[in-house]
């Protein structure tokens, strides 16, 4: 069964950094890009950044760029979110999924197998 778990979420002052991790079981990870989603309370899901199966191409939404850096292990099953320069309109709930590829749409509609999310919460 396909699954991808959240963590590294929390509280953190504007300015701050925070690094999410999605881990992965149960499917080839190797073989998949993997995004990051969030969603704030009253929001639409937001795509925030992708990274593909082998770690060449990465996508960033425009509200992110510069600040935050997606990685990926595939050794460990893992992918990374660094975020930087936290702002308080990061905070929000943060998904990972896994989609055949990574482009630039991170239309969210596109991947599956979510993970149950870990809350970023950026105030003062």
């Amino acid at each position: 069964q396909s699954q991808l778990v959240e963590s590294g979420g929390g509280l953190v002052h504007p300015g701050g950094s925070l690094r999410l991790s999605c881990a992965a079981s149960g499917f080839s990870f190797s073989n998949y890009a993997i995004g990051w989603f969030r969603q704030a309370p009253g929001k639409e899901r937001e795509g925030v950044s992708c990274i593909s199966a082998g770690g060449r191409t990465t996508n960033y939404a425009d509200s992110v760029k510069g600040r935050f850096t997606i990685s990926r292990d595939n050794a460990k099953n893992t992918v990374y979110l660094q975020m930087n320069s936290l702002k308080f309109e990061d905070t929000a709930f943060y998904f990972c999924a896994r989609r055949a590829i990574c482009d630039s749409s991170l239309d969210g509609r596109r991947y599956d197998s979510w993970g149950q999310g870990t809350q970023v919460t950026v105030s003062s």
